[in-house]
This record gives C-alpha cells, structure tokens and sequence, in this order.
C-alpha cells in the first residue's frame, strides 16, 4: 500500500461561494469526500498548512510546506499540494530549489472551480495528482493540471479561466494522465545524492518591468529596497536609453555582490538572447548581470531568493548557482 500525505493550502479547489465571492473555507476532511474512490492501494494522509486564497501566498508560507514534507518525508511515499492556481507556479518552481534530490513526488494540483460545484475540474485533478503521487516511479517536484504532468520549474498559468490553465514553458510536458494512467515522456531518474531541504530565502527580489519610455525616477528606491533586480525586458533583451545611465550609475554605487541583476523578457516562450541587438549587448562590460536564457520567470524569481537566502556570496559563486541545472530549469545557458 502506498501512502500519500495531501496538503492543504487553500485556493479555489477549498472555495465556497459568498457575498463577497469565492473564498477558501472548506477543510481536508470535506474535500476529500467529493474524491472518487481510490482502491485499497493507497492511503491518505492529510495536514492543513493553511487555507488562504493563493493571491495572499509568499515564502513564509512555502518554507511551511516545505517544513511539513521534511516532517513526514519519511512516512509517507508521496506528497500531493493543493493550492491556488494563481501562484501555483511560483510555488511549484519555489520547493523545487528548496526541495532537492526527493526520489518521493511531490505534486501540486487545485482547479478553476470549487470541489463543490457539480460541473468542476477540482475532482480530476486531485484524483490524477494522487495517483501519480503513488506510483513508484515519480519523483522530484511538478505540477498537474487538465492532465498534463509539468516540471515544477517550467509551469505558467497562461489562462485565466479554462480548465487547461497550465504551460510547460520551453520545455516538454514530462507525462501526461489520461483515464487514471500515467504516460510517460520523460522517465524521472533516481537522484544518487540524498534528499535536502532547505529553510532560507531572501524575500528581496524584485520585478522591473519595462514599458515604453519608463522613467529613471523610480530606479533609486528601488535599488535601495532589494537586493536583486530581476529585469523584464521587450523580445530578447535590453535596456531602453530612458534608464540605462540611471541604471550603470546605481549600479557602481553599491559594492559589487550586494546587488544583483538578472535581465529576463516578458515574452513567454523562447527566452532571452542579449548578444542579438545593440540595446541588449552595451550592457555588457558596464555591469555583472545574470540573463535567464530560456529560464521561466517564475523559476527565476524563486531561484535567485533561494540563492541569496544562503547569506553573502560573492558574484561568481551566485552566478555559478544559478547556472546549476535543477529540476530542468535552464538548457541553453
């Protein structure tokens, strides 16, 4: 008998309706009851780490988690996460860095309408994720969704309603469920190294996105506030006239190390490629910087607040981090 410990986080999966709307209320126990039975194969265990709409979820929140995995790690076989979709990704692409080498699946799953409704997506995806959870040969830290098995670095949400919400950015979608089997695309292979958790992150990371002809009068407060920077730059990357003095200059005024920049795109397939035009290679030499390549900005955002949630390192030891290829995050660099 395989045992697989569910949980809980709250989302639209836990939802009931309001005066006010949906709002995460319902408990392990009653979503569980709308489950469609499971055999005598596998059993459930259940623990609730929260019950918040996932709009209000951050790392404090994903260290819980990752505390109650490394609590019952070695009790249970798998582990099955339901969440909000909003920030599903980014909890997914989260515990794959502060979860390394589990040769035991943990899977986050949720859905677009309460487990309550008679018309839901909730009941697939909570019965795919648990059977995936109990089958031997999954392992590492993904997400399910409309059946599709996505590597947790890769996920986006790229639809605000459909039930098939999730993309596998970049890079294939590892198996997919159809009528309670597993298809496999790519095996999952047996980590050598044992499991590690880890319980620090630097929650000062942050999201500039550029817009046409962007001011540089915000860029001082910024830099002052965070420690890292994490450019969302248009096409393949680069930073427009309007800022990029501003940018260099604020740049040299900190000791090299304390801030970081990563240069990202905001297009969502394909990656960055800074070498490609003008505006993108005069950065170069100016600053150190990180490019993500065909990274997803989810996987970078938590990536790097992971990295500096190690404490102080120099450049090159956070730039060799954060080029380390972990639950297939990052092919071209």
């Amino acid at each position: 008998m395989r045992k697989i410990l569910i949980l809980f986080t709250g989302g639209t999966i836990a939802s009931v309706k309001t005066e006010q709307g949906l709002e995460p209320m319902l408990h392990a126990d009653q979503i569980l009851s709308y489950l469609p039975d499971l055999g005598e194969t596998i059993c459930l265990g259940t623990e609730q780490v929260c019950n918040l709409d996932s709009t209000n979820m951050d790392y404090r929140y994903w260290l819980k988690i990752v505390t109650a995995i490394e609590d019952h790690y070695d009790e249970f076989d798998g582990f099955v996460i339901c969440h909000g979709t909003d920030t599903m990704a980014y909890t997914a692409a989260a515990l794959s860095y502060m979860i390394q080498n589990s040769n035991k699946p943990i899977v986050l799953t949720g859905s677009q309408q309460p487990i309550q409704m008679e018309i839901t997506d909730a009941r697939k995806n909570l019965y795919d994720s648990i059977v995936y959870a109990a089958n031997q040969d999954s392992r590492g830290v993904c997400l399910i969704f409309d059946g599709k098995v996505i590597a947790g670095t890769r996920a986006k949400k790229t639809k605000s309603f459909s039930y098939h919400a999730f993309s596998s950015i970049n890079f294939p979608e590892i198996a997919s469920m159809q009528h309670g089997k597993i298809v496999r695309y790519i095996p999952c292979e047996r980590m050598e190294l044992p499991v590690k958790f880890y319980h620090e992150m630097n929650p000062k990371v942050y999201a500039l996105k550029l817009t046409p002809g962007i001011s540089p009068t915000i860029l001082s407060a910024i830099f002052e506030e965070y420690d890292c920077i994490v450019v969302e730059s248009f096409g393949v990357g680069g930073i427009p006239d309007s800022i990029i003095d501003d940018f260099c200059r604020l740049m040299k005024q900190y000791r090299e190390g304390s801030k970081v920049v990563i240069m990202t795109t905001q297009v969502t397939y394909e990656g960055s490629n800074l070498s490609t035009y003008e505006v993108g290679k005069r950065i170069k030499g100016r600053f150190p910087y990180l490019e993500a390549y065909d990274m997803n900005f989810e996987a970078v955002f938590t990536k790097i607040m992971w990295i500096m949630g190690m404490g102080e390192l120099s450049f090159p030891e956070i730039e060799a981090l954060f080029y380390s290829k972990i639950n297939y995050d990052v092919l071209l660099f």
